[in-house]
């Protein structure tokens, strides 16, 4: 082995730090395998982006953040391209408006190609060869970048959902099996202790910045849902009228009720045979026994006050999933839907995985928090308002990718995320 090879950073030998790299960036490719360059261009609403743009735009962020300030020699691939796939950093330049980037037809989908191949050859170089001190000072950029692409992987994967439900002919991004038949498991509560609790990142690996710092919280006792809620019972909830029942609503959401905009979750079919859905694998009828998912924050609050429950807090989220192992439905099954949870076995199932799971917290900085200096500093701090946090990943989440204190967040309207939801009560 050489030397280069034996050096560590943060205690990650430097072929691992390689390693890992070119993994993230062979699963986006991978992603990307099965798509017509028609598939990879177009941009099916102001939220979602085509998937040739994520590609070049998580090759931009190496390029920017990494390979111009710390590869000597290194050019830019072409000097409009940070124009094209910067996304909101405002401190890195002007761009292209986020609701146009389906009319950025050139680069072709081969030149991206191309232009990822670049960027992968370049950060290769610049992992093996940076000196010891270096290395160890970029490090924490190198794992921002690959978790940014994880990121970047499952919006590839929401955004591709998104463009083929509009598609008349129902396209199947992955066709596969169909999901087993069965019933979910009954459901049931689990009873926490109130007290004060620490939340929020502590101690090694990486995380984001808006996961600290650590932060004391007191809970009430509380109790949480042995598993997410699932298509059949929103099922009894439409059919006991649910979306017609103003008194379960917050005003936001029920002026959308009223506007049409909501009366099934979003993908929902009504046909002769029953409810169907477009999913990743095309369209099919809806599992009663699988987590409802691709509902809105306004939705999910509306179905906990239906039930007499409420959505927990982030907080207790936390608390009840830090103790269980980060392991479930994840984009590495190959599923790419939510799947019925399996038995619960001293904590409740599906924590990890399946689907994203809406809380009642509003997406806020933790108490002692400042954002980095810089434009990475852009990265979260300037969207805490007006959005709601979710826990847990979904089936379109890159294994490995979340823990206990992942915050995700969005805004309360928005359904095309893998969002369910898991019900609380006070004890």
């Amino acid at each position: 082995m050489t030397i280069h090879h034996e050096m560590r950073a943060h205690g990650v030998p430097r072929s691992e730090w390689l390693g890992r790299f070119r993994r993230v960036r062979a699963l986006s490719e991978d992603l990307a395998r099965d798509l017509h360059p028609e598939d990879q261009t177009v941009q099916s609403m102001p939220d979602a982006s085509p998937t040739k743009w994520h590609l070049a735009h998580v090759s931009w962020f190496f390029e920017t953040f990494l390979l111009v300030p710390h590869l000597p020699g290194y050019t830019v691939a072409h000097p409009r391209f940070a124009y094209l796939f910067n996304s909101y950093y405002e401190a890195a330049g002007a761009r292209h408006a986020r609701s146009a980037r389906g009319l950025i037809t050139r680069p072709t989908v081969e030149e991206v190609a191309a232009y990822r191949a670049r960027v992968t050859q370049a950060m290769g170089e610049l992992i093996a060869t940076a000196g010891e001190g270096a290395f160890s000072a970029i490090a924490p950029l190198v794992e921002t970048g690959i978790n940014h692409e994880q990121q970047h992987q499952e919006l590839i994967l929401m955004d591709l959902l998104n463009l083929f439900a509009a598609n008349p002919l129902r396209p199947a991004y992955r066709p596969g099996a169909s999901a087993p038949a069965g019933a979910a498991p009954d459901l049931s509560f689990f009873d926490y202790p109130g007290g004060i609790f620490e939340i929020g990142h502590a101690g090694t690996g990486f995380a984001y910045d808006n996961e600290g710092p650590r932060q004391a919280v007191l809970l009430r006792p509380f109790r949480l849902a042995s598993r997410a809620v699932t298509n059949g019972e929103w099922i009894a909830f439409m059919e006991d009228g649910g979306y017609g029942r103003p008194d379960l609503w917050l005003a936001d959401g029920w002026a959308r009720v009223k506007a049409g905009e909501y009366d099934a979750p979003l993908y929902w079919e009504k046909t002769d045979a029953g409810w169907e859905a477009m999913t990743l694998g095309g369209q099919r009828p809806v599992d009663p026994a699988a987590p409802v998912v691709h509902v809105s924050y306004y939705e999910a609050d509306a179905y906990a006050r239906w039930t007499g429950r409420r959505l927990p807090t982030e907080a207790e989220w936390e608390v009840a999933a830090r103790h269980v192992p980060v392991s479930g439905n994840f984009l590495e099954s190959g599923a790419l839907r939510p799947l019925a949870a399996g038995a619960s076995s001293g904590h409740p199932a599906q924590l990890y995985g399946d689907v994203w799971e809406w809380t009642q917290s509003p997406y806020v900085a933790y108490p002692g928090y400042r954002p980095a200096p810089g434009a990475l500093g852009e990265y979260n701090g300037k969207f805490m308002s007006s959005q709601m946090v979710l826990r847990g990943g979904c089936c379109a989440t890159p294994d490995g990718h979340v823990r206990a204190t992942y915050r995700n967040f969005f805004y309360p309207h928005q359904r095309w995320p893998f969002a369910g939801l898991r019900l609380a009560e006070d004890a």
